[in-house]
């Protein structure tokens, strides 16, 4: 089932050119007055991420959106190709989109659901015109929403996921995911459908095709294994590289994504491929995976799906050996990862053991130095002290040098009165020798009276005539 949001800052207004109202008015009699409108937008579309896009009970509805109308067609043109079925319309709304040059697309609201069932049938897959290689493809929707913000319109709702408006884009994805049951073109690079449709429009299409182009990754500039959102033309580079294919889908909710080189689509959501045409391991001619019977029952059993056939197994070979290299890749990708993940590990475990390590000789270090400046302090303190006392002996040295200096000069002094004593003592013990023998010596003489009245002169000394002096005042001092 598809819903539908778009974009637009229009009104809805009644088709202006009156020559096409007259036209509706007159082909159509059974309904005269149907509603035919225009409005500029762009459109959104989404499907239910969890069910089959195919049409069946569950999924109808009288609602119909025609994808693509080409431009050389106009809205007459188009009510041409309606045909009879005109009749069952009771409201048409024309799309048109600035921004696309060669397509609009159209709302279409029947009276019934067997209205709506025949104009599907009839006229889904066919083309617009028989000289022409566009094809009309027709989608069952649930409801549809305007919204004048483009943040509200290209946000897939709940369960949602957005596909591509481009028919070409459309086409290349499998009928489960698009809706479209089959197409009569491979969008090779030789087939001039392209050019027709979308050439300037759609960029996916566009770098599909004009292959003398280097594309390269719109964030880092790498030009292998790139990818292409199939929504808004966004070129990343696979997970192979930089993973930016994948990280555009987790920013955007754009899960679908178109390989260059393969023109294979994978969807990111359901984590698988999902484009309809691979190229047949037998013949090497591009073959449609997942064929199937038109019918909405797809019970037919006349087209011819339904019967087994030698190309089936090629298809599964085909499909089987694309997921087979995908997650060899991706297994390639993860041991890689692995591996610089364990050298991540073993780096940061080197890391840590060099830290580890240096932590350990920087603490041994620290309290070696530490240890070291202690002892250093304590040795600097050991001799302070030892400064101190030493200028304290310094100090008593002097002051005990001036008291023996004090000393000594006394005890000269002393000793210079000792001898000077000493002396008067000597010469006084000799005056005293001298007249005592001078006394004997009158006493031992018989002619005593010879010498009475003499008078005793005193012996000249040897020493020095201040002493002499000295000596002889003291005699004097003592004879007087």
């Amino acid at each position: 089932m598809f819903i539908l949001r778009v974009h637009s800052v229009d009104t809805e207004l009644p088709l202006t050119n009156a020559e096409e109202i007259e036209f509706y008015t007159i082909t159509s009699l059974s309904n005269p007055n149907p509603k035919f409108r225009e409005r500029r937008g762009v459109v959104h579309l989404y499907r239910k991420a969890s069910q089959s896009s195919l049409p069946n009970p569950s999924s109808r509805s009288t609602s119909l959106f025609v994808v693509a109308v080409p431009k050389y067609l106009s809205a007459a043109d188009f009510i041409r190709f309606a045909g009879s079925h005109i009749e069952n319309i009771t409201y048409i709304l024309f799309v048109w989109n600035d921004g696309m040059e060669d397509r609009y697309s159209v709302l279409i609201e029947l009276a019934a659901q067997s209205a709506a069932d025949a104009f599907y049938f009839s006229l889904n897959g066919k083309r617009f015109s028989p000289a022409e290689v566009e094809l009309c493809h027709i989608l069952f929707t649930q409801s549809v929403e305007y919204t004048e913000l483009g943040e509200i319109a290209s946000t897939p709702p709940v369960g949602f996921t957005e596909l591509p408006t481009c028919p070409i884009c459309l086409e290349r994805l499998d009928p489960d995911t698009s809706g479209i049951l089959s197409t009569f073109c491979d969008h090779s690079f030789q087939c001039s459908c392209t050019s027709k449709w979308t050439y300037l429009s759609c960029t996916v299409c566009r770098f599909c095709q004009q292959q003398e182009e280097n594309p390269v990754c719109s964030i880092c500039g790498w030009g292998e294994n790139l990818w292409i959102c199939l929504i808004c033309g966004f070129m990343g580079c696979g997970r192979y590289k930089e993973g930016h294919g994948v990280r555009h889908w987790k920013d955007t909710q754009h899960c679908y994504s178109l390989e260059l080189i393969s023109q294979q689509i994978w969807d990111y959501v359901g984590d698988g491929y999902v484009h309809r045409l691979t190229h047949s391991k037998v013949d090497g001619k591009p073959v449609e995976i997942n064929s199937r019977c038109t019918s909405i029952e797809g019970t037919c059993h006349s087209c011819g799906y339904g019967d087994d056939s030698g190309i089936n197994e090629a298809i599964y070979s085909s499909k089987v050996e694309a997921v087979f290299d995908e997650y060899s890749r991706l297994l390639a990708t993860e041991l890689e990862k692995q591996r610089q993940n364990y050298e991540s590990l073993l780096a940061e475990a080197k890391g840590k053991r060099d830290s580890t390590i240096a932590e350990a000789v920087e603490k041994a270090v620290t309290s070696e130095m530490q240890d070291i400046q202690s002892k250093l302090d304590k040795c600097t303190e050991e001799k302070n002290a030892l400064a101190e006392i030493n200028r304290k002996l310094i100090k008593d040295q002097q002051v005990w040098h001036v008291k023996v200096k004090e000393i000594e000069e006394r005890e000269a002094s002393e000793s210079r009165l000792m001898d000077e004593k000493i002396l008067d003592l000597e010469e006084q013990v000799r005056d005293l020798k001298v007249y005592i023998e001078a006394q004997k010596t009158l006493t031992d003489m018989t002619d005593s009276d010879s010498i009475k009245g003499g008078t005793v002169l005193p012996v000249p000394s040897t020493q020095s005539s201040s002493t002499n002096t000295r000596r002889h005042k003291k005699a004097g001092r003592r004879r007087n």
